[in-house]
């Protein structure tokens, strides 16, 4: 019999779970995944004692059933054929090529149940057998659900890779087949291995593998996409990760299905990062029409304005003078991270000096008294986001020790200097503090009634 590559590909019906802004999903599920073509068939001839694969069947009655089996050409009854072979001559010389006969009949029919049947049956006689460990691993790739599921599956594409080295090129396979094949089980293998390292947060593996599996197939947008979700959750984030899922959308354009799990997650996490989603459609355009990221697109993609951003914006486009103190323990608490922030920090520090005359004036504020370690000594909180935290950020050394030092908790008025500050851990110092005295409601005067006269 003319020796054929059967290449039925066996299309498995995978969903992808949705992934969340926050994080990606436990266990994000393979999409409608590519199997490798089924085995390559044995030869078989018209003699009783014909070798095949270089293995004689010595009984003819054994060798006309397998004959008879291979011969068919409706795959239901070779499938069932070469089954029943098994069955009736369960040592045979042939029962591993009888088995790759029935695995593929089951890829051309698409039972995909029968296949991991007989593939699992193959791994039995061959743990080695690489287009059966293909199938099994691509197969258990759609049925992971715990921990322990992903790091076995991890396992099987790492071993699969490592078998694929030293994979020999079946008999009357073409060297254009034999290559055609040995991408395909890489990218099932590569991106199994990247699976099972993305459930296990190992990042920089599952980034490794991912890579390994696009380089073997570039339109697998399902590996695409989990290589982006790998990048983006690493810290510090790779935002390389944003063109691959970027590309991923553009390769599962018209997969309704497909965009609704990945936009959500890819869009939120640009938006964290970038501020808001401009600029997102113009990187899944170009991405649809590249085959890599450019060398400088992590520096196209700018980060939104940080806090202090905004505080040394804020300054130097209003000044220091309407600021409250609040807003002054922002900017001051920044002063170390970027020559504007330095510069923005020193005229809100110029501008508390100013209104302290340089010590010589007290300022009046409202705090929140954290603790009161002694009677000299108030520690406070100003600012709102700490008087709601109960933390304090200001030091107040009493110019007098105190006789009853407010209740913790309490909300009162202090005065005193504010003398200098340390921005990380924030914490004003302020110097001569003083609790403002009470106001005593001023006694009213007696009221005198004219006397009555009596009546005479």
């Amino acid at each position: 019999m003319k020796k054929v590559l059967v290449t039925f590909v066996l299309a498995l019906t995978m969903g992808v779970m949705t992934s969340t802004a926050q994080q990606p999903p436990a266990a994000q599920q393979p999409p409608a995944a590519q199997q490798p073509p089924a085995a390559q068939p044995p030869a078989a001839g018209g003699q009783a004692n014909i070798p095949t694969s270089q293995k004689v069947i010595k009984d003819p009655a054994e060798y006309n059933a397998y004959v008879a089996g291979t011969n068919m050409q409706d795959p239901a009854a070779k499938a069932q054929a070469m089954e029943n072979f098994v069955k009736q001559y369960p040592n045979s010389i042939v029962k591993l090529e009888a088995l790759e006969y029935a695995m593929a009949a089951y890829q051309q029919l698409g039972n995909a149940a029968k296949v991991e049947e007989i593939a699992n049956q193959i791994l039995a006689i061959d743990p080695s057998h690489v287009r059966a460990l293909a199938i099994i691993t691509a197969i258990r790739r759609n049925k992971v659900q715990t921990p322990q599921q992903a790091t076995e599956l991890r396992s099987m594409g790492e071993k699969g890779l490592q078998a694929l080295q030293t994979w020999p090129k079946p008999e009357g396979v073409s060297d254009a087949d034999y290559q055609k094949l040995k991408q395909q089980m890489t990218a099932i293998f590569a991106g199994a291995a990247g699976f099972g390292a993305l459930q296990a947060k190992d990042y920089p593996a599952a980034k490794n593998s991912y890579m390994e599996s696009i380089k073997a197939d570039p339109t697998n947008w399902i590996d695409m996409y989990q290589l982006s979700v790998a990048d983006l959750e690493s810290n510090p984030m790779d935002l390389n990760g944003f063109w691959y899922g970027a590309k991923a959308v553009s390769l599962a354009q018209g997969n309704q299905q497909a965009l609704a799990s990945m936009l959500p997650y890819l869009q939120s996490r640009y938006k964290k990062y970038h501020g808001g989603v401009d600029g997102w459609d113009q990187i899944v355009t170009a991405a649809g029409q590249q085959n890599a990221p450019a060398p400088d697109f992590a520096a196209s993609i700018k980060p939104a304005p940080t806090t202090c951003d905004l505080a040394a914006s804020a300054v130097q486009q209003s000044g220091p003078d309407g600021l409250s103190p609040g807003d002054w323990e922002t900017v001051l608490s920044c002063r170390d991270k970027s020559p504007a922030n330095k510069t923005a920090a020193d005229a809100v520090w110029q501008n508390i000096q100013t209104k302290e005359k340089n010590g010589e004036a007290k300022l009046k504020m409202q705090v929140k008294v954290i603790n009161a370690p002694d009677p000299s000594t108030l520690e406070v909180a100003l600012s709102d986001e700490n008087q709601a935290a109960n933390k304090a950020d200001m030091k107040v050394i009493m110019e007098k020790p105190m006789t009853k030092p407010p209740a913790l908790n309490s909300t009162i008025d202090i005065v005193g200097v504010i003398s200098d500050y340390t921005p990380d851990p924030f914490m004003f110092t302020m110097t001569k503090g003083e609790l403002p005295a009470a106001k005593v409601p001023a006694k009213k005067p007696p009221v005198h009634h004219p006397a009555t006269k009596k009546k005479g």
